[in-house]
C-alpha cells in the first residue's frame, strides 16, 4: 500500500479536512480576527486532520503490505493469516479475523478432503490385493488346459494383472506416504525380470527384447517400482506394433558431480505424431496413435512420469513418426 493509494482510497476525508479548514478560518475571519489569524486556524485544522492521517496510514501500512505480499506469495491462501500479526485498528482486526476464519475452514475442507483420499486409496489397495488372489486361482487353473483358447485366456489374465497392478502403482503415486525403498539396483536384472514378466505378451505382439545392459550398471532407486516403469514402456512398445524393443544404457558426465546413468529404450514402432509428443506425459492424453488403437487409456506414460519424479529419477521421450521412439 502507497501513500497515494492510501489517500485516494480516503479522498472523502480529504476533502471534508479541506472543508472543515476553510470553514473555521472564515469563521476567524467573519468575526473581525483578521486574515492572518484565519489563515492561522485554517492551517492548525488542515494540520490536525493531516496527522491524523499519517498515523492511520502508518497503522494500517504494515498489514495491508504484508497481505498484499503474502497473498501474491503464498501458494496456499489459508497459510496467509499465520504469518501475519493481528492488527491493532479496527478495519484491520475484522478482515484478519475474517480471513483466519476462511483459513480454518479451508484447512478443514483440505484436510477432511486429504482423510477421504486416503481412505479411498486405502480401500482400492486392498480390493486390489484382495483380487489377485482370485487372478493367481484362475492362473493355476490355465495352467493345467492346452491348445489355443487356453494359451489366449492366459494372455487375457496376464492383462487383468497387468491392469490391476497399474491400478494399484496409480493409488500408490497419489499418496503423500512414501510406499517406496531406495537401494542400489542391478539394472541389467530388472530389465531382465521385465522381459520375463511380459514375455507372453511380447511373443503375442511379435516383438522382440534386445537387452544391451551391462552386469556392471548399477543405480539408485526402488527395484519393484523401476520394473513396473520398465514394464509399462514394454507393453506400451509391443501394443503400439514395435517389432524390436533395445535397452541400453550409458554413464554421462562420469567423474563430475552431474554424473548419471541413462536406461534408454528405443523400439521401431510407428511413433508418435510430433504434435501428440510435448503432452504424451499428461493423464488420460491418449494421442491420435492411442485413439487409433482404441484400447489406450492414457495412463501409462503418465504414470511413468509420475513414479520417476517420486523417486527422484528424469523421464525423456523422443520420437519420430514411422521410425519409432526412444524413452
Amino acid at each position: 500500500m502507497t501513500p497515494a493509494s492510501y489517500l485516494r482510497d480516503r479522498a472523502f476525508a480529504l476533502a471534508f479536512v479541506a472543508l472543515a479548514a476553510l470553514l473555521a478560518g472564515g469563521v476567524v475571519a467573519v468575526l473581525g480576527q483578521g486574515w492572518q489569524a484565519a489563515a492561522l486556524v485554517a492551517s492548525l485544522v488542515g494540520a490536525c486532520g493531516a496527522c491524523a492521517l499519517a498515523v492511520g496510514y502508518l497503522r494500517a501500512r504494515r498489514f495491508w503490505s504484508d497481505l498484499e505480499r503474502f497473498s501474491d506469495g503464498v501458494g496456499r491462501a489459508w497459510y496467509v493469516p499465520s504469518l501475519m500479526e493481528r492488527p491493532d485498528f479496527l478495519e484491520g482486526r475484522l478482515a484478519f479475523d475474517a480471513l483466519e476464519a476462511h483459513a480454518r475452514a479451508a484447512a478443514d475442507e483440505v484436510a477432511a478432503s486429504a482423510a477421504e483420499a486416503e481412505a479411498y486409496r486405502g480401500y482400492v489397495e486392498l480390493w486390489i490385493h484382495e483380487v489377485k488372489t482370485p487372478i493367481a486361482a484362475a492362473g493355476l487353473m490355465a495352467a493345467g488346459l492346452h491348445g489355443a483358447q487356453a494359451e489366449r485366456l492366459r494372455g487375457e489374465l496376464d492383462r487383468i494383472e497387468d491392469c490391476v497392478e497399474q491400478a494399484l502403482y496409480y493409488a500408490r503415486s497419489t499418496s503423500l506416504t512414501r510406499d517406496f525403498s531406495i537401494r542400489e539396483t542391478a539394472l541389467s536384472e530388472v530389465v531382465r525380470d521385465v522381459a520375463k514378466k511380459h514375455a507372453r505378451y511380447l511373443v503375442e505382439r511379435k516383438t522382440m527384447p534386445c537387452i544391451d545392459v551391462g552386469e556392471d550398471v548399477r543405480v539408485q532407486a526402488d527395484a519393484k517400482w523401476l520394473a513396473f516403469i520398465v514394464g509399462q514402456l514394454v507393453t506400451n512398445a509391443a501394443k503400439h506394433g514395435a517389432s524390436t524393443v533395445r535397452f541400453s544404457a550409458r554413464t554421462e558426465g562420469e567423474g563430475t558431480a552431474e554424473a548419471r546413468t541413462v536406461l534408454e529404450v528405443a523400439d521401431d514402432g510407428p511413433g508418435i505424431p510430433a504434435e501428440d509428443v510435448p503432452r504424451v506425459f499428461e493423464r488420460g492424453f491418449t494421442g491420435r496413435n492411442g485413439r487409433a488403437l482404441g484400447s489406450s487409456t492414457g495412463m501409462g506414460l503418465y504414470l511413468v512420469a509420475e513414479l520417476c519424479a517420486k523417486m527422484g529419477l528424469g523421464v525423456a521421450l523422443a520420437s519420430e513418426e514411422g521410425r519409432g521412439t526412444r524413452v
